[in-house]
């Protein structure tokens, strides 16, 4: 992940050489060579998916320059909402990746405290979900977690809670339900000790209004004030990100160009399927 855009683009290469520097181990040599069970530990993935999502958008600069000076609104998934505020000037790439350092380290240690998962749904929409989340709760936590497009939808809760809702969501009429291999139940109340830890993180990091409008995954809204901006990235790791939301505010707002900047093409499928009338260009990796 990333080898190539190191070995073409220096400038990516800075990117994975300060990354090391600031994280302590050889960030590069984690994404390029793995091992894949290290690298998908959620306290390397978090580093790891940052750097080289803010290494794509430097492809992109090279190849496209006009793109990058004329892009006018960013947006980022969960995590990708950080190298969105990178690229928006509200962070430094160093403040940035610290705060991702840590929120990831905050989140494993939730996420070993009380084991969860993620299931994706296939096939229901909103309501239909969350009735399914009520059938499956038995006094757990079990909760949309990710609106992503029309019929795909994420849950998160316990393993037991996931499993059943894994078991039910055939008979409540979803086309599939599959569990996620992530290392908890990322966007639920089981990540409430990580919010803390983030907002002490983020309470030392100086921000500043973004140069152009960045979506969050709280509101689908855009914010340009700092604190405001803060306060969302904290709810942000217990509540659902909405993102088809999030591009459909980019839409209204007339956006019809968009490129997806990081590993990947998950994002281009989702926005065709949220709107099949505007473009979408990914970055290779």
């Amino acid at each position: 992940m990333g080898k190539r855009l190191s070995e073409s683009i220096p400038a990516a290469r800075r990117l994975y050489d300060r990354a090391g520097e600031i994280l302590g181990y050889d960030l590069a040599k984690l994404c390029f060579e793995g091992p894949a069970d290290e690298l998908d530990s959620t306290v390397c993935s978090q580093p790891a998916l940052f750097v080289t999502s803010l290494a794509a958008l430097e492809s992109l600069r090279s190849e496209s320059p006009d793109v990058v000076l004329s892009c006018e609104a960013a947006a980022g998934l969960s995590l990708g909402e950080y190298t969105a505020m990178v690229f928006a000037g509200v962070m430094s790439f160093e403040d940035g990746l610290t705060l991702v350092q840590q929120r990831g380290a905050a989140m494993q240690e939730a996420s070993d405290a009380t084991p969860g998962g993620m299931v994706g749904v296939l096939g229901l929409e909103r309501v239909e979900v969350e009735a399914l989340c009520e059938k499956a709760r038995a006094g757990e936590i079990l909760q949309v977690a990710n609106l992503l497009c029309p019929g795909n939808i994420v849950i998160s809760g316990t393993i037991a809670a996931c499993e059943r809702a894994a078991e039910l969501a055939r008979s409540m009429g979803a086309m599939k339900a599959m569990p996620i291999a992530v290392a908890g139940a990322f966007h639920t109340g089981i990540m409430r000790p990580a919010d803390q830890r983030l907002a002490d993180a983020l309470a030392g990091v100086p921000m500043q209004k973004p140069r152009i409008p960045v979506v969050s995954n709280v509101d689908a809204t855009a914010h340009d004030d700092p604190d405001e901006i803060r306060q969302l990235l904290i709810k942000q790791v217990v509540e659902p990100v909405r993102w088809e939301d999030s591009v459909r505010y980019l839409v209204q707002q007339g956006f019809d160009q968009f490129y997806e900047v990081g590993p990947g093409r998950v994002l281009r499928g989702l926005l065709r399927r949220i709107d099949r009338g505007v473009s979408c260009q990914s970055v290779e990796v």
